[in-house]
């Protein structure tokens, strides 16, 4: 049918199943906004403040949903301002296809000056992406569409990316929409490993599961918990692994607990992770004689900096089910649990006040609430602390550790499913990066509980300069006063004088929407690193 390539644009992006198209509208875009214009009976078109919440809202909204976000930005500066939130994606293993407008066709890789124009910026696309493709003629924009659907839905769970010129989007052809994309079959599950895997499980003394956001995003909860129960093994869950199975578990454990479990293990199954110490780059844990088997869609992690002594590459959901088939059952070691639990309990409980804030999140937000975590002293020791009961209701940066990212994910979560409560926690520095988005939170109504910890600082980086140097530089903030901001944006404010003001205010919340904004001011805080990382301390039993 005669049609502009930005309508082709937005009519098959509703083919694909599309509902929200997060972005910042801008001239290269003008004619797919005309697109999403005609077609928003189907796709709502939500507009940030700034292209890094709209690459960041469209990560929340995948994450959550296990689906597939969209941002589209302009080309340049545009691209470059949604890098992070790409970034995060990428680490995270989200499905998020970013549509970036374009210079003139005729003018791409020319260097002549053009509004918006930077060098190679299908290389830094690429960058942040596993596929990218490019449109040449406004007939190729439907095709071109469905072949990023079809890198969506097949292999790593990564972000994809399309470049369209204005120019393309503006032009008028007889241009045909294409079948929406199909699911792609996964790779085969190698059997003979499987088989060496399951020999090991079955046959060693002690057996442990350690697992990474890979398990969540290709929905193997119920396999991962199947085998686990079969094998009575212990389930450590890493940072992006929580709510792989619930917390309520009596297998499931964190990584405090599981260093010690590792140490004791004969044989480790990592699913899912690139069980890595991802400050240093190094292994998660130091040579010795345990087995390493390993699952994930990404062959780069079998070989360094841990070395798998088994490595299955396929589908984590497709691997664990097989290895149930071939593993026979077996009865639970004679690890004590409960003292180990206690032991890290009682080592958990110097962190405070940490502590009695992330009970009071737990006690205020019901089980299939989602609580996106961020790079502030809460939220550090809520890697260990908070209980998570379901998959995809605890989200993080992973190891990008994007400060900043918290607030508008959480907008993204909002956008996904606005009878769902999200809980955004921030430190007054992280939630400084996107405070605009209060606009975006207001004009859409999302409900989404914002949570600020103020300090007046860059609390963590203040606390390492004190630790390292005796002295801080740079770390004070000067904060708006966030009663007033929060009234400017017409938005509720509430203030939390403690954990237990937080955890009745949540629990209010449980029974309202739209957006509010509640303070808590905090002061200094004990260091959690010594507990977060995986790798054991020198005492650790082998």
């Amino acid at each position: 049918m005669e049609q502009t390539g930005g309508d082709a644009l937005a009519r098959q992006l509703a083919l694909e199943g599309v509902t929200d198209v997060f972005g910042v509208p801008g001239v290269q875009l003008d004619w797919a906004v005309d697109g999403l214009r005609k077609m928003q009976d189907r796709i709502r078109y939500v507009v940030t403040r700034h292209e890094q919440a709209a690459s960041y809202m469209a990560d929340g909204y995948a994450r959550s949903t296990n689906g597939i976000g969209v941002c589209m930005v302009v080309p340049g500066p545009g691209l470059l301002n949604a890098m992070a939130g790409l970034a995060t994606a990428y680490a995270c293993n989200s499905r998020v296809l970013c549509i970036c407008g374009d210079i003139h066709s005729s003018a791409v890789g020319k260097g002549l000056g053009l509004l918006h124009e930077v060098r190679e910026q299908s290389t830094i696309l690429g960058t942040v992406t596993k596929w990218k493709g490019r449109a040449s003629r406004a007939e190729d924009i439907p095709n071109l569409v469905r072949q990023a659907f079809q890198q969506l839905k097949k292999g790593i769970p990564q972000p994809v990316g399309i470049e369209i010129s204005h120019d393309l989007l503006s032009t008028t052809a007889d241009i045909s929409l294409v079948d929406p994309a199909e699911p792609t079959e996964t790779d085969p599950v190698p059997f003979a490993e499987i088989e060496r895997a399951a020999e090991a499980l079955s046959t060693r003394s002690f057996p442990v599961l350690y697992v990474g956001g890979g398990v969540i995003a290709s929905g193997a909860s119920l396999e991962l918990q199947a085998l686990a129960e079969k094998l009575q093994m212990p389930i450590v869950m890493g940072e992006n692994g929580k709510g792989s199975v619930s917390d309520r578990h009596p297998l499931a454990f964190n990584t405090l607990e599981g260093r010690e479990l590792v140490s004791l293990a004969d044989v480790v199954l990592i699913v899912g992770s690139r069980f890595v110490e991802t400050a240093m780059g190094k292994p998660a844990w130091p040579p010795d004689d345990k087995t390493y088997i390993f699952i994930n869609l990404d062959e780069n992690v079998f070989g360094a900096p841990r070395r798998a002594d088994i490595a299955i590459r396929t589908d984590c959901r497709l691997a664990l089910s097989a290895l149930h088939a071939a593993c026979s059952k077996r009865r639970s070691s004679d690890v004590d649990f409960g003292k180990l639990r206690a032991s890290a309990r009682e080592r958990m409980s110097e962190i405070e006040p940490q502590g009695a804030w992330v009970r009071a999140l737990r006690a205020g937000i019901p089980d299939d609430g989602v609580l996106v975590n961020e790079l502030t002293q809460v939220g550090y020791f809520a890697r260990l602390a908070y209980p998570v009961y379901q998959p995809n209701t605890f989200l993080t940066p992973g190891y990008q550790g994007t400060l900043g990212y918290g607030f508008p994910t959480a907008l993204g979560v909002a956008a996904a499913d606005p009878k769902r409560m999200v809980v955004s926690i921030n430190g007054d520095g992280g939630f400084g990066w996107g405070l605009q988005e209060l606009s975006t939170a207001r004009k859409y109504d999302l409900n989404v509980t914002i949570v600020v910890f103020n300090d007046g600082h860059f609390g963590n980086v203040r606390k390492m300069q004190q630790d390292q140097f005796g002295e801080e530089f740079g770390v004070q903030l000067c904060n708006p006063r966030y009663d007033r901001l929060a009234a400017a944006f017409e938005i509720p404010y509430k203030l939390a004088e403690g954990p237990s003001d937080l955890e009745r205010l949540l629990v209010e919340r449980q029974s309202n929407s739209g957006p509010i904004l509640i303070e808590a001011k905090v002061g200094p805080m004990p260091s959690p690193w010594h507990l977060l990382r995986l790798v054991p301390p020198p005492f650790a039993k082998r």
